[in-house]
């Protein structure tokens, strides 16, 4: 066991040392290999280096001979553009030089021009002074002397070429408008039968007289505080009257007491029941007459209530002629007119037949009823251009065609035989009216209203008024019948002057 010992321990002992010097000469020999490899690494990085700089500076001095050469021919260039440019300079400076000298010649003229004003002016001057002297009229006086003879000459030949010029436009457009309105009138062709709205109602006996006053008059206090009216009972036998400003409530009024006179039964609480149904009867009856006509028309998609609003013209009257017909006269004129003439059938026929929708409710609205027709249509969503109808028809120049279209067909409707009536009260003082308004005017000697207020003759001093002066007048006066009176249609005017010279033969 020692012995074993004692062996391993010199195998130890020279082991160790013989292992250190074996490793010293394997790590000197992969030193010495490293070192030849970084060596032989590093001879050929130079190697290379070198190449890459012998071809950089191969590519400089290629670079360099290629800028020489860019710089050379840059020279040239620049050195051919300085030329020209000294040749432009050159030439300029003689153009400046000749421009120069025709300057200086002109400025001479101009001189010589201005010499020769004065001096002509100085001889227009001494010519003038000559001329007052002689006439013994300065350049003014002469001027308005000039004038007058002028205008004395000329007035008679330009009122006359005036007169001429109207005269002849007028009939043109008078024949166009025939061959316009003609056809359009005779395919719209109605019934002229003028329609009222009714106040009378008519009674069995007189007795019944005393039934609707009732005892102490209750039953007639009921029937006017629930109607809005006022009924009258005089000694017109067998019949009474309702009075109040709104046709509905006097249509109301009206069938209330139709039905209370057929029942025989007169008492407050009758009473009320009568006016109850008569007021769902007549909205039944409005809403069905604003239909009809929009069917006649041929106008749908309207809002209901714009209809039943529509439909209270059908009790509604205008010097005496149904506004609901005339409304649908209208407005089938102005489908027919629009056709002809290319604007907008659509809209022209919607605005002929709602152009007086305001008189539905005038009399319970404040205001006249082309505004008043013109918020309801706004109201109910329409157009601009329809609403503007409502309006348009009254003014002096509507702004659109289809406008003028509704204006023309309503003065169509207005202003034929039969569809319309005065009063003799209201006839009478139309006829004062435009009587007055042509005698304010200087220089007239006698007025006449004739053809039902259609025509006024205006008598004229001729010693006053010239035939020149006449023609202005006659447009001053119907300007002014334009712009104070209200009347339906057209009215002429006519101014006559007249000159007679009386001599007696003895």
């Amino acid at each position: 066991m020692e012995i074993l010992l004692i062996t391993l321990l010199a195998g130890l002992i020279i082991g160790i040392p013989a292992g250190y010097v074996i490793r010293k000469l394997v790590a000197r020999k992969s030193v010495e290999s490293a070192e030849a490899r970084a060596e032989k690494m590093l001879a050929d990085a130079k190697a290379k280096q070198q190449d890459l700089l012998l071809q950089g500076k191969d590519r400089a001095l290629k670079i360099i001979d290629d800028a020489k050469r860019d710089e050379e021919e840059r020279r040239r260039e620049l050195f051919a553009s300085q030329k020209r440019i000294e040749q432009r300079e050159s030439l300029f400076d003689q153009k400046l030089l000749e421009f120069q000298e025709k300057q200086q010649k002109l400025y001479d003229k101009v001189e010589q021009v201005e010499a020769v004003k004065g001096e002509i002016q100085k001889i227009r001057e001494q010519e003038m002074a000559k001329l007052q002297g002689i006439a013994g009229l300065n350049k003014d006086e002469a001027k308005e002397e000039l004038f007058k003879l002028v205008e004395r000459d000329a007035k008679d030949e330009l009122a006359s070429r005036i007169r001429k010029m109207d005269q002849v436009t007028t009939e043109e457009l008078e024949e166009k408008a025939r061959n316009l309105l003609t056809p359009a009138i005779q395919r719209i062709a109605s019934s002229h039968a003028t329609e009222t709205t009714t106040t009378s109602v008519a009674l069995p006996s007189d007795e019944m007289k005393g039934r609707i006053i009732g005892k102490e008059g209750r039953n007639i206090k009921v029937i006017e505080q629930l109607t809005g009216t006022e009924i009258i009972v005089d000694e017109t036998p067998q019949m009474i009257t309702v009075s109040g400003f709104s046709p509905i409530r006097r249509q109301i009024a009206k069938r209330a007491l139709d039905k209370l006179i057929a029942d025989g039964r007169i008492h407050p609480g009758r009473i009320e029941e009568a006016i109850e149904e008569s007021k769902k009867e007549l909205a039944v009856e409005i809403r069905k007459a604003g239909e009809d006509a929009m069917y006649q028309v041929g106008v749908t998609g309207i809002d209901p209530k714009l209809v039943s609003i529509l439909g209270r013209l059908k009790f509604r009257t205008s010097y005496g002629q149904n506004i609901l017909q005339h409304s649908i006269e209208v407005a089938n004129l102005s489908a027919v007119l629009a056709e002809e003439l290319g604007a907008d059938v659509a809209v022209a026929k919607k605005g002929g037949l709602f152009h007086d929708i305001g008189k539905a409710v005038d009399h319970d609205v404040q205001g006249n009823h082309t505004d008043i027709g013109y918020n309801i249509m706004k109201k109910f969503g329409m157009p601009e251009e329809i609403a503007y109808a409502c309006i348009g028809h009254h003014e002096d120049k509507p702004k659109t065609l289809e406008a003028v279209i509704n204006k023309v067909a309503d003065a169509i409707s207005g202003a034929r035989p039969g569809a319309r009536k005065d009063t003799y009260e209201q006839y009478v003082k139309r006829l004062e009216e435009l009587e007055k308004v042509a005698t304010s005017f200087p220089g007239v000697e006698k007025v006449y209203a004739i053809q039902a207020g259609r025509e006024v003759r205006v008598f004229v001093r001729p010693q006053e008024i010239d035939d020149y002066a006449a023609y202005q007048m006659a447009k001053e006066i119907a300007k002014k019948i334009e712009a104070e009176l209200n009347y339906p249609g057209e009215i002429k005017v006519t101014v006559i002057r007249e000159t007679r010279v009386i001599e007696y033969a003895r």
